[in-house]
Parts: structure tokens; C-alpha cells; sequence
């Protein structure tokens, strides 16, 4: 049986390509590679000039520099094989993913910082699961949905066992807790699902149980309530709850239109938490202002929109797996994405996720770049294809 795909309309005839790989779209991966390469460097020469361990302005820039060399080549390793190959051991993946899960919360293996045991020491590196999942979810849900497509109508046979894999991922990302993590998970499943046809009403019935279900979490843990009241209103106190938020609110409205110069930052000044992780983009913003938070946004517009694109051109071959890993991969990148900015900007409540790509950051780079990778892969199977040539 043939999976129904939603958004699989025909792509038209597409010409046959001039390049065996996508330039445009490596453009578009390398210059947010290289703004997060730049941003990261100018938010954190304050604190790698004033840290007790590190004691150089460049030391999280050579070490953001090391683990995107690191991430570069396990994304040329990761090009070589064959999407089948990821089709093929995308169930162990998550089986894996879902050990590292068990393992971190393991005490003495699980790393806390902040209050939340989120990271395993590597020795070199931290390793945080969430990371490993989220590339997992993608194959995943993808493979799940493929093989399952004449049961895509079925709430017991279609629904209940992908739901009961995520219900449990969730359950350990929430012991962490990781709760930003936890969204990114369910939104990557839900789209693929909906995007491979899944029942309607299911669906809809799906997103209700959903905003139900997070609502509860908010309200029945202090620490998330507090953080919606202190996203509401960061003003009522700015040196309590809505520390962080009214400083990236600060740092955003100094940036104006075209901010205030590279490195001119104040807010980096140890007065923005987390500035080159998680706040990011609010430096972003207060150095190169409106003009360059819109370059940021516009360039993740682009990927996500070339992510389905070549995931349509997937199903139009009849590569199914290939078109719900793709268009899951844009989901990905852009859910996590859409909700770093919102919180930035004070639109959602604070969440500990990174700008993908760009923030500092060693499991998520990795793992970001590893799905691009995939990605490309996909789109350059899709190019031989419309060249005449076998896989």
C-alpha cells in the first residue's frame, strides 16, 4: 500500500540538476556556521576572560572551533552512507537514544549543572542525550510511519505504539528535566506523523490531548509556573524570575536597526545569563539590531523551506522514508528555532534550547550537523535519480 503523504503534491518536472549537490542549501548550513562561529566568540570573551577554568578570552571560541571540526567531518562520514542504511537502523538508533536517556540520569554518570542532570562527561566533551534523540525521533518517526501506513487510520494499530515510544522518551527528558527538549520531540513526531497521513480526527484529538497534557506539566511543577509568570510580566521582577528575559529584552532594544558594531555588546557584560548558548540571539541583536536578527531568521526560513522542497521532490520518486526524514529535518530545525527567538524575544516562556547551528553548544552542533548531513544526502540520491543513475 502506498503511504498518503499530506503536502506531496507533484513538484512539477523538475530539471535535471547542473551540480551533483545542493550548493545553495551548503551556503545557506555554512554562513549560519560561520555567524555562530563569529557570535559565540564576541558573547563570551567576558566570561572566558573572567572564568576561573578558563582564564583566555579564546577559550570557548577554540573550543566551539574544535567541536565544529569535530561535527564537519562526522558530517561527511555521515554523507557516505546510503539513506537505506539510516532506514535500515533507524529502530536501534532510537534504542540507543533511549539508553543514553536511562544512563544520565544515573547518578555519578549524569552530569548536573543548574539543577538538571542533562549531560554525561565524555572527558573531553559533554554529551547530552536529548540531542541524540532528537536526530533519532527523525529516522524514527519516519521508518514508524512508513511501515505502518496502511494502519495510519488506526488509533491502536497507527497511533497508540508511536505514541507510547514518545510518551516514554518524554517521561526521562522530563526527569532531567528537560522540557524544551521534550516539545522539540513531540513536534518532530506529530508533524511526521500528520505529514504521512495520519487519521484526522486522531490528529486533532492529538493536539488537544497535547495542549492539555502540557498545560498540566506547567501547573503541576513550581519551577515551569514560575517561569510562565515571570515570561508574562519580566518586569515585575527583573532581578528575580525575569532577570534573564528583561536583560535579552534590554540587549534587543538596543540593537535598533542596524545595532551597535561587532563586539560593542553591554548585555554580554555578565549581565545576560547564558549569553552564547541559550541568549544567543539577543546579542545578535543588540550588535547588528533589526537587520541582522532578520538575516538570521531569513536564512532558517530558507533551510526549512528547502528541507520540504526536497523532501516533496523524495516523494514525487516515491522515496517515502526519504520525504518524512527530510521534512522532518525542517520541522526540527525549525520548531527549535522559532522557540529560541520566541523566548528571546520574550514571545514564549524561557526554555533551555539553543539556536540551532549557531549556539555554543558541542552535542547539539553535532547533532544538527548530522541530520543536515542526512539531509543532503537525500537530496543528492534525489539529483542521480533524475539523472538517469541507479543508487
Amino acid at each position: 500500500m502506498k503511504l498518503r503523504l499530506r503536502w506531496s503534491q507533484s513538484v512539477g518536472r523538475p530539471s535535471i540538476p547542473q551540480t551533483s549537490l545542493d550548493e545553495p542549501l551548503m551556503w545557506v548550513i555554512a554562513a549560519l556556521l560561520s555567524i555562530g562561529l563569529v557570535m559565540v566568540f564576541s558573547a563570551s570573551i567576558a566570561y572566558a576572560e573572567a572564568g576561573r577554568d578558563t582564564n583566555s578570552r579564546y577559550f570557548y571560541l577554540v573550543r566551539h572551533s574544535i567541536v565544529l571540526v569535530i561535527a564537519l567531518t562526522g558530517a561527511w562520514v555521515t554523507f557516505q552512507f546510503p539513506s537505506e542504511f539510516w532506514r535500515k537502523h533507524a529502530p536501534k538508533l532510537f534504542m540507543f537514544a533511549m539508553f543514553l536517556l536511562v544512563l544520565v540520569l544515573v547518578p555519578g554518570i549524569g552530569k548536573v549543572v543548574n539543577g538538571s542532570r542533562r549531560w554525561i562527561s565524555l572527558g573531553f566533551m559533554n554529551l547530552q542525550p536529548s540531542e541524540v534523540m532528537k536526530l533519532a525521533v527523525v529516522l524514527y518517526a519516519a521508518d514508524y510511519t512508513v511501515r505502518k501506513a496502511e494502519f495510519m487510520h488506526s488509533i491502536v494499530k497507527g497511533f497508540v505504539p508511536m505514541a507510547v515510544a514518545v510518551l516514554l522518551a518524554g517521561t526521562l527528558l522530563l526527569l532531567e528535566p528537560d522540557f524544551g527538549a521534550f516539545v522539540v520531540v513531540a513536534s518532530i513526531t506529530m508533524g511526521t506523523l500528520f505529514l504521512g497521513g495520519i487519521n484526522g480526527k486522531i490528529f486533532t484529538g492529538l493536539i488537544f490531548t497535547s495542549l492539555a497534557g502540557f498545560v498540566l506539566l506547567i501547573i503541576s511543577s513550581p519551577y515551569r509556573l514560575e517561569r510562565v509568570v515571570g515570561f508574562m510580566d519580566p518586569w515585575r521582577d527583573p532581578y528575580g524570575k525575569g532577570y534573564q528575559l528583561s536583560h535579552s529584552l534590554i540587549a534587543i532594544g538596543r540593537g535598533g536597526w542596524d545595532g551597535v558594531g561587532l563586539g560593542n555588546s553591554v548585555e554580554k557584560l555578565f549581565y545576560l545569563p547564558e549569553a552564547h548558548t541559550d541568549f544567543l540571539m539577543a546579542v545578535i541583536a543588540e550588535e547588528f539590531g533589526l537587520i541582522g536578527v532578520s538575516t538570521v531568521i531569513g536564512l532558517f526560513a530558507w533551510l526549512v523551506w528547502r528541507a520540504f522542497q526536497i523532501g516533496l521532490t523524495a516523494r514525487s520518486q516515491e522515496r517515502y522514508f526519504q520525504a518524512l526524514v527530510a521534512q522532518a529535518t525542517g520541522i526540527w530545525i525549525g520548531v527549535q528555532a522559532f522557540i529560541n527567538i520566541g523566548v528571546n524575544m520574550g514571545l514564549l516562556p524561557t526554555k533551555g534550547l539553543t539556536l540551532p547551528l549557531l549556539s555554543y553548544g558541542g552535542s547539539a552542533l553535532l547533532a544538527n550537523c548530522a541530520i543536515l548531513a542526512i539531509l543532503l544526502r537525500i537530496d543528492w540520491e534525489n539529483r542521480r535519480i533524475l539523472r538517469g543513475y541507479k543508487l
